[in-house]
């Protein structure tokens, strides 16, 4: 069950909640220093399920009763996955964050009856990603892969076409000209695109915000 959550790698969404998300924070309520201190033996991280559009929430509902019912030394870090992503709008370049796994909390924990109950019973948790009642760990290279995407100095840009597609190219010497989406480079972020120019079709190639579909 660990694989259903990383297969959703490239989901994003609009949600009722606002898009920016609190700093990671200690189970006291504090942000995480950079140097962690050492977990104990058989400290995991597993993934539980929320209302979609309340991660936020149910991250501040489960820090409140880490707290209040003294669970500092089995649950560790709460923590919503979520990346920045450049979009094109309105003529306007804007960068937003998006939850990466919407309706997803990673939790770190120390999991016995006593965690498993404050979690389960948090406002907001629907439940634990796993088989039956037994909670599934997320092995170690799942959570690095989160957690880098996280940390990810560059933000990733929205495309919203595909090959294909007709497109309009919204910036630069060919602004407003039509064309078709011949192929997308996602390393690179630029896409090639066939304009009839004079007569024939030409190859052009733009970055991923200079078209948007039409």
């Amino acid at each position: 069950m660990a694989d259903e959550i990383l297969e959703k790698d490239d989901v994003t969404t609009e949600s009722p909640e606002e898009e920016s998300v609190a700093p990671v924070e200690s189970a006291s309520g504090e942000e995480e220093s950079e140097e962690k201190l050492p977990r104990p033996e058989g400290t995991e991280w597993y993934v539980v399920h929320s209302y979609s559009g309340y991660e936020n929430k149910v991250q501040k509902n489960l820090y409140h009763r880490i707290e209040s019912m003294d669970m500092q030394d089995k649950i560790f870090q709460v923590v919503v996955p979520t990346e920045e992503e450049v979009e094109l709008r309105d003529g306007h370049r804007r960068t937003v964050e998006r939850r990466v796994f919407p309706g997803y909390i990673l939790v770190e924990m120390l999991l016995d009856e006593d965690s498993w109950y404050v979690v389960r019973n948090t406002p907001g948790v629907t439940g634990f990603v796993g088989s039956g009642n037994k909670p599934t760990a997320l092995r170690p290279d799942e959570v690095d892969k989160i957690l880098k995407r996280m940390e990810a100095e560059a933000p990733k840009i929205k495309v919203n076409f595909k090959v294909g597609q007709k497109v309009r190219i919204v910036e630069g010497p060919f602004e407003d000209f039509m064309g078709t989406v011949d192929e997308i480079d996602a390393e690179r972020a630029r896409v090639r695109v066939l304009v009839n120019f004079f007569g024939r079709e030409t190859p052009i190639e733009l970055d991923f915000l200079q078209v948007e579909r039409t």
